[in-house]
Formats: structure tokens, sequence, C-alpha cells
């Protein structure tokens, strides 16, 4: 699925842009920090950048999340300066709409926006397991009879950051601080919550878990080998 990072201070805001992306069938992943958002693009795959810069520097923004990802990016703002304008496009954004604008032609500009970008490779090869296939760059996951699991977003990301780090132990502080953020830091339980969800779908048998493995006290590893097994969380 196309997924979109709504970059807004504005509470209210972020909520209209991420309805009328979901009711287009986007997927969306939403950030009040400005500051954050080229950080958040460093650590996750996303599609296509919504960005409302407030009355921050906006070209500065948008300069720094170019200089991290290719994605279309989109810029909304209150401001109508033609000169204002001109500064984010010569920044590298990819089209600006004035608020308040109308949710069709928003839609519209997005999907000019995907068609005037270049075709990026997938740049994560599928991992292949006797049980399934995980397909990181389109979070596809395929079970051996070919029938498709369906993961969260928050399950997509403990996944993620467990694979990308196949056969190694990653701690509880680690994971916590990826997939939740500093908010997060001591909340094993959150850990607990969703690697079980996970091996309810997509472990042979989740009361023996064979690739999402524990070590208790420290931390979780991914094993596309199905190795020796540890006791489950």
């Amino acid at each position: 699925m196309t997924t979109i990072l709504v970059a807004d201070p504005d509470r209210r805001s972020r909520q209209l842009v991420s309805a009328a992306l979901r009711y287009a069938g986007y997927e969306t992943e939403n950030t009040r920090s400005l500051d954050r958002a080229a950080s958040y693009l460093r650590r996750r795959r996303v599609d296509a950048v919504v960005l409302d810069p407030a009355e921050r520097d906006a070209a500065e923004i948008v300069s720094a999340l170019r200089a991290v990802t290719e994605v279309p990016i989109i810029v909304v703002s209150t401001t109508e300066a033609e000169t204002h304008k001109v500064a984010i496009l010569d920044a590298g954004a990819d089209d600006y709409l004035t608020k308040p604008f109308g949710v069709e032609e928003f839609l519209a500009r997005l999907r000019v926006a995907f068609r005037r970008a270049p075709r990026i490779e997938p740049l994560d090869p599928p991992i292949v397991t006797p049980d399934f296939t995980i397909h990181l760059a389109d979070r596809r996951w395929v079970r051996s009879d070919q029938t498709e699991v369906r993961l969260t977003p928050i399950e997509w990301r403990l996944v993620e950051v467990l694979v990308r780090r196949a056969g190694h132990l990653v701690t509880h502080a680690e994971l916590l601080q990826c997939v939740w953020g500093p908010k997060a830091a001591g909340k094993t339980y959150y850990l607990r919550v969703q690697i079980t969800a996970i091996r309810r779908k997509v472990e042979p048998d989740p009361s023996r878990p064979r690739y999402f493995l524990t070590a208790p006290g420290l931390g979780l590893r991914f094993d596309p080998q199905a190795g020796d097994r540890l006791q489950p969380c």
C-alpha cells in the first residue's frame, strides 16, 4: 500500500489531510514535529511527504527533507506570496497548495507528483523462509501457500527493525526507541503485546516460535533459518 508521511504541527490540519488521503486509499504516517521528519525518513520508507511548515523557514525544511529522500514532497500552507512559493519549489518541493484547498484538487496534484517521480527499484530483496516470504519494499507478507498476511503499521515497524538485523539480538531499549520513540522507554509490555500478535499471524506454531525469538530480559531477534529456539515472551 502507498504510504504518505503527513508532517504538520497543527493537529486538526494534520487530521484533515490524513483523512483525505485515507479516503483515497492511501496509508498515512503522521508527525507534528517538523524537526523529526527528516529523521523519520532516514529510518522508514514512505512514498510521498505532505508538509505544512507553519511559521518555520519552509525552504530550509524542504531542503533538509530533500537531502534524505527522492519521494514527492507537497507543501501546503496559508501563505500566498509568490516569493515564498518560488523559494519552496526551488528548495526541492514538487508542488505547493495554498490553504484552504479542495480535496479533489489536492489528490489530483498528488497523482501528478507520483507520475513525475522517478521510478526507484526496491532496495530490499525479499526475505525467503520455508514458511513465508517478506517483501519489505512494499510491506507484503506471503505464506508458502501464497496467502497474504495482514500486519498493522506498528507490527510492520517492529518486523522491519528485526528483519533488517536478521540473526542479531536487538535489545528491548533499541526496539522501543525505533518503533515508539523516546517516550516508550522502559515500556517492555509494548513489545510483549506486539510480538505476541505477530507470532499469532506468522509463526507455524505461535506457542513454539521458530522465527521471532526472545532472549529473556535482553531483547528479540529474527532468525530466517528457523534455528535454535529461545524461550518465547
